[in-house]
């Protein structure tokens, strides 16, 4: 019987992505925070994420801290010895697609400052 791995979580990232290069690519790794409440209690999940290539290189530039994102990937359990000779583990989310949440204006806010682009207005855009 065939098995089947796919995750969808929409958050507020932890801390700002890291966007390193790793062999011919690039990789970004960040933090993504989850809630979920109701009357009796509120339940927080944290998760690691990691973005190969394009994907990577677009969440770095217009994703910081605290901005609302929707991620639809993976999971993937990584093992290893640390320094004391234990065994540990852990889960990320390897990260295949994304969107952007919330408001034009917060991802506008989020984009890079060096940036010398005029912005685009919806009356530019010919379709």
């Amino acid at each position: 019987m065939p098995s089947y791995n796919k995750v969808i979580l929409m958050g507020n990232l932890t801390r700002d992505p890291e966007l390193k290069q790793a062999g011919s690519g690039q990789v970004c790794d960040f933090g993504i925070a989850t809630n979920r409440k109701s009357k009796e209690y509120e339940e927080v999940y944290y998760g690691q994420c990691t973005a190969w290539g394009q994907t990577g290189e677009t969440i770095a530039k217009f994703f910081t801290k605290g901005k609302p994102i929707l991620v639809e990937g993976r999971l993937k359990t990584e093992q290893w010895e640390d320094k004391d000779g234990k065994r540990q583990s852990a889960t990320r989310l390897v990260v295949e697609r994304f969107s952007f949440v919330g408001n034009k204006s917060d991802n506008e806010a989020s984009a890079s400052p060096a940036s010398n682009a005029a912005p685009i207005k919806d009356e530019d855009i010919p379709f």
